[in-house]
């Protein structure tokens, strides 16, 4: 029997003139790493079959598009995205795509989630941990997050370096370490300003088994408690941060989805394989682990599973 072919959520592309863009603004070495990845559509294909990868939603990854000047950020978004989208209309069957967003530049990102969602049909947009030091619960953020809740977007968050990353990763990749903290301190500043149970409509796509997340939570809710950090009238944090949906990039068995399964279940959990930076035989290594790992129950499988939630999420849109 043909085993499920997976939905990937989180995998990436990049594109000579990205590449070119960041190296302009000094970054050979983003978030740490050894260089840039290559990418192409031929490469894309040829990993997602190998893996048994039915459809993948593409979509930039950190340090994201905005690298210190608004107007070229909002050019690089609006090149970015419309590379993005000719691939989803070229192959609609194997690939989605989530546009990049200029923030911190609230203007135009607000503009560019209106021409990516109305214009180029994506499926959802994309957004770092923070942006130059602004997380994502930052009040600046507030008029972009009612207008995508007012449409029931999907925000798909990526992590990124920490602010004085530089200080405090002590020389290695930030990818390892950072990021799953990055992930944990966004998610609880949308929390703990409100924006969850402001806004909740926006279906939140937080990768890596939600980081550091799953163990933080119940502190979370004790100081969100008893010291009177975030809004009191707001559900429980086990609650909101449940409602999100969780990838599992990264080294998902044998600990991070059964701590993740702990905390907030695996109703809303998806396949993600983090290509193209991770190179295809650790994706295809990752995704051996998901197929070999103990099921989830006696009748379902890693990849029916996680299937079947992408399927929930993405007809939550109408489409």
């Amino acid at each position: 029997m043909q085993p499920t072919g997976l939905v990937d959520v989180h995998a990436h592309f990049v594109t000579d003139g990205y590449v070119a863009a960041a190296r302009s603004a000094g970054i050979d070495h983003p978030d740490g790493m050894p260089g840039w990845p290559g990418w192409s559509v031929a490469g894309q294909l040829d990993t997602m079959d190998r893996a048994g990868i039915g459809k993948s939603y593409l979509s930039i990854s950190s340090p994201g598009v905005h690298f210190g000047d608004d107007a070229a950020a909002r050019a690089l978004a609006r090149e970015v995205n419309g590379y993005g989208a000719g691939i989803r209309s070229e192959h609609p069957s194997r690939f989605g795509h989530f546009a990049s967003l200029p923030l911190p530049d609230v203007e135009g990102s607000l503009a560019e989630a209106a021409h990516a969602l109305d214009v180029l049909g994506a499926d959802g947009v994309t957004v770092e941990s923070n942006h130059r030091g602004q997380y994502l619960g930052d009040p600046r953020n507030e008029p972009l997050w009612a207008e995508l809740d007012r449409r029931g977007a999907l925000v798909f968050v990526h992590p990124t370096s920490p602010p004085r990353a530089e200080d405090i990763a002590l020389g290695r990749p930030r990818p390892m370490l950072e990021f799953l903290f990055d992930t944990a301190r966004t998610a609880s500043d949308l929390l703990l300003n409100g924006v969850l149970a402001r806004r909740p409509r926006i279906r939140w796509i937080l990768t890596h088994g939600g980081g550091a997340l799953p163990l933080l939570a119940d502190r979370i809710e004790l100081f969100r408690t008893l010291a009177g950090t975030g809004p009191a009238e707001a559900p429980g944090t086990v609650e909101q941060l449940g409602r999100l949906w969780y990838d599992m990039a990264g080294t998902p068995f044998p600990r991070q989805i059964p701590a993740l399964d702990a905390a907030f279940g695996t109703g809303r959990l998806l396949y993600g394989s983090d290509s193209c930076w991770t190179p295809a035989e650790a994706v295809l290594t990752q995704v051996a682990s998901v197929d070999a790992a103990p099921r989830p129950s006696a009748d379902d499988t890693w990849r029916d599973l996680t299937t079947r939630n992408a399927r929930r999420l993405f007809a939550a849109d109408g489409r």
